[in-house]
């Protein structure tokens, strides 16, 4: 009788709905729209999926308030309290790819723990999920979410769209300016060409990845732009810095609409717009076109600026930051993930 009522129930589970076969985490419903973020308790969530519902989506998660943002052609439409990594197993940091979804998904690495509404970010275990949200980072380095939030997004992303990773929030609240990719000397000019390292020319090969979202990194301490579609590497170049102190993390998204202002890194300034993604505080609307006072900063070489520009589109994303970046690795701080899974 023990061993039909197993069988009876392990068939049970399988054909169960999955709600029926894991648990439910966080609210049920979303705070009220004009909810101050600093009112958020752990497990709850805002969601304005009807604010807008047309344009590009990124994620953007901040790993110093454990807080998740997703915007829709650079409109805040949804917030939620999250945990990420604990001690030992931070969550990396970066610009991500959704590699794979999986609603149902259970844990091949701990013990076959339900992970619904997965999202995977890495072919090594991070992934956005719901689960459970103590109010710290306390997983083994995915993004925790409320079970309703998790839902919701599931419903509305998509393989190869964009997902940033960060911490430093106060630094996050300032995102990256059109003016760090211009290729400008330090006058403030435009300049004509800018020396590679000898060990490493431009590379620029588009071929690899035909379609699909585009996001870049710009790192200083490694002095490269690195390129991605879909999460494939198509190409990188040396880049310049003036100025010896940090220029922190920030966060560029393309999106739809003229332009109001002079934008040098725009192939078409009257349909589409750089705008600065705002994290820090929640207001509930869309970022405002940044300001170019720090283009001198950074130098791109004019020749890779050309062939950028002919790839980027509405949803292209720039992260900017001090971390490193090597030809063989990203390094501890800075996780750029590679969409090629790994081999049997």
């Amino acid at each position: 009788m023990t061993r039909i009522f197993l069988v009876a129930m392990a068939a049970w589970l399988a054909s169960a709905p999955l709600e029926a076969r894991t648990p439910f985490w966080g609210a049920k419903e979303s705070r009220p729209a004009d909810t101050p973020v600093s009112e958020l308790e752990q497990g709850e969530f805002i969601w304005l999926t009807d604010a807008i519902r047309s344009g590009p989506l990124l994620v953007v998660v901040s790993i110093d308030t454990q807080l998740a943002y997703v915007y829709r052609n650079g409109v805040l439409t949804g917030l939620s309290t999250v945990s990420t990594g604990k001690k030992g197993h931070e969550t990396p940091t970066g610009v991500f790819t959704i590699l794979q979804k999986n609603k149902e998904h259970f844990s091949n690495l701990y013990d076959n723990a339900p992970m619904p509404y997965m999202q995977r970010l890495t072919w090594g275990g991070i992934a956005l999920h719901a689960g459970g949200l103590p109010g710290y980072p306390a997983s083994h380095g995915c993004i925790r979410m409320p079970s309703e939030f998790a839902r919701r997004l599931f419903e509305i992303t998509s393989t190869g769209m964009t997902v940033v990773v960060a911490s430093t929030a106060s630094e996050l609240s300032n995102a990256a300016y059109p003016g760090f990719l211009s290729p400008l000397d330090p006058s403030g000019q435009p300049i004509r060409s800018l020396p590679l390292m000898p060990s490493e020319s431009m590379r620029w090969h588009p071929e690899a990845a035909p379609e699909g979202p585009v996001s870049a990194v710009v790192s200083r301490r490694s002095g490269r732009i690195v390129v991605y579609r879909a999460g494939v590497e198509i190409g990188r170049a040396r880049v310049v810095f003036h100025g010896s102190e940090p220029i922190g993390t920030h966060v560029l998204l393309l999106v739809e609409g003229a332009a109001q202002t002079p934008q040098r890194y725009n192939p078409d300034r009257s349909r589409q717009r750089w705008i600065e993604v705002e994290i820090a505080g929640y207001s509930g609307r869309g970022g405002e076109e940044p300001d170019t006072s720090l283009a001198q900063r950074i130098e791109i070489p004019p020749e890779f600026v050309e062939r950028v520009r002919a790839v980027v589109a509405p949803g292209a994303t720039v992260l900017v930051t001090d971390a490193q970046v090597t030809a063989a690795t990203t390094g501890p701080q800075l996780d750029v993930i590679n969409s090629e899974p790994p081999e049997e």
